[in-house]
């Protein structure tokens, strides 16, 4: 750090968070001065000359983003921390090119600015911006190959479009919504962006919301004490402690029961908790990414994402873009499953046909890159030693026209409940075992479908 105390420069629009954030640093020892706009900012960047400069993004006339730029051309070197209350993946993008620290969420977490703040000051580099590449667009372990980034498969402009938003989110700490159809996956997005994050040496800790029975998710997230509940023979830790210093993953988030979720937001605000039947206050350092397979807006209109939660954990929003969007890749990534999978149960490697991979890019993919893999795993099954042909892929890929929506058929005699169950399996064979697709099809719950396939033995 500096030899004097150091001198940080906030600029923000709203009088009283200006005012209460000067207390807050004051009382950690630094130097502070405010600005109300990116006018009298860069006037006082240039005369009083402080070490960090911590800025909102959204200011009238000219925005954080704007000012940010300005603030580069004066003075490269010098580390600036945008504060956001709804920021967008394109704006992180913006920001990481141009040389933001890093993107904090509002309401601030005091402890998390304060070890931020630590870090950058006292870091011997803490002048250089941290950057969002190594210089030649891409992060240290990860390439950009010409048939995808990372562990994804791909080369279509909608994914070269992702990966760049994905990068952006990696380099900040802030709660990210990651949203997409079932199968598009959510889980390897997170999973990417936790090794690409300052927290790739901790742990990363994935728990789907809508798999946990509703009684048990509490003590799932937040753990609990010996004797807390019948059943509770031991101590057991939970997904929060798990997490530490490392990446909590939510997927399907939309499917949190409703009593749960208020608990949750209480949670992310304190970055504390207690366990089921303990007293004891716990804090954590912990980055939480959230998914959901649903329309966010359609689940706050229906009431099954509270507003307030959807908000906290939608800092940055990441979507995955649907197989039927990504033009090119489904043959991209029906050659690597042949390959991956060939080698998986046996034998050379199955060369998929001309004909077969013309039928597999004109299906539409209900089901996305998870159903193209037990598509193509089927086929290599089939296959044997031999080439992938039409003749290998399912009917409903080769005859598009022979499933077709609202057709059932019932056995004459079927009680309601078989009739039921009938309906939801063929549903889930006429989508390609989407459970999501099947889910809205129906008009029911993903986490009703779950159930009933539960109920019948059936494992899907």
């Amino acid at each position: 750090m500096a030899e004097h105390p150091a001198r940080i420069l906030v600029v923000d629009d709203d009088p009283t968070f200006r005012n209460v954030l000067e207390m807050r640093l004051q009382s950690w020892g630094y130097h502070v001065k405010l600005a109300a706009d990116a006018d009298r900012a860069r006037k006082l960047a240039g005369s009083w000359d402080p070490d960090l400069i911590l800025s909102d993004v959204v200011m009238p006339e000219v925005s954080g983003i704007q000012l940010l730029r300005l603030l580069r051309e004066d003075r490269p070197d010098r580390p600036v921390i945008l504060l956001t209350a709804h920021g967008s993946v394109e704006m992180a993008v913006d920001a990481m090119k141009i040389g933001a620290v890093d993107f904090l969420t509002k309401p601030l977490n005091h402890k998390n600015l304060k070890a931020v703040l630590t870090e950058v000051l006292e870091s011997p580099d803490s002048l250089a911006p941290v950057a969002a590449s190594d210089g030649n667009g891409e992060h240290p372990g990860f390439e950009r190959t010409d048939d995808g980034f990372g562990p994804f498969i791909a080369t279509s402009d909608a994914m070269d479009e992702f990966f760049e938003m994905l990068r952006a989110v990696a380099d900040s700490d802030a709660s990210v919504m990651i949203t997409g159809e079932s199968g598009t996956g959510k889980e390897l997005a997170a999973r990417t962006i936790h090794e690409l994050s300052a927290r790739s040496d901790g742990p990363f800790v994935a728990v789907n919301t809508a798999a946990i029975p509703s009684e048990l998710m509490e003590s799932e997230l937040f753990g609990h004490e010996k004797g807390a509940f019948t059943g509770a023979t031991r101590q057991r830790e939970g997904c929060f402690e798990l997490a530490a210093e490392g990446t909590l993953f939510l997927d399907e988030i939309g499917e949190m029961p409703m009593a749960l979720q208020p608990k949750l937001l209480r949670v992310l605000d304190g970055s504390a908790f207690r366990r089921i039947g303990g007293k004891e206050e716990f804090t954590f350092n912990t980055r939480v990414l959230a998914a959901t397979n649903r329309n966010p807006r359609e689940a706050l209109e229906e009431g099954t994402l509270r507003e307030d939660l959807f908000f906290r954990l939608n800092v940055l929003t990441l979507r995955l873009p649907p197989l039927r969007e990504r033009r090119g890749d489904v043959a991209l990534l029906a050659r690597h499953f042949a390959a991956v999978l060939s080698e998986k149960h046996g034998g050379e490697g199955r060369r998929l046909t001309d004909e077969a991979l013309e039928l597999l890019d004109q299906y539409p993919w209900p089901g996305n890159v998870r159903e193209l893999r037990n598509v193509v795993e089927r086929a290599v099954i089939l296959a044997r030693e031999g080439e992938i042909q039409a003749n290998h892929l399912p009917a409903y890929i080769r005859e598009p026209g022979r499933a077709t929506e609202g057709t059932y058929r019932f056995p004459p005699d079927a009680t309601a409940e078989e009739a039921e169950k009938e309906l939801i399996l063929q549903t889930l064979d006429a989508t390609g075992n989407n459970k999501s697709e099947t889910a809205r099809r129906l008009g029911v719950s993903v986490r009703t479908i779950r159930n009933k396939l539960k109920s019948y033995g059936i494992d899907r």
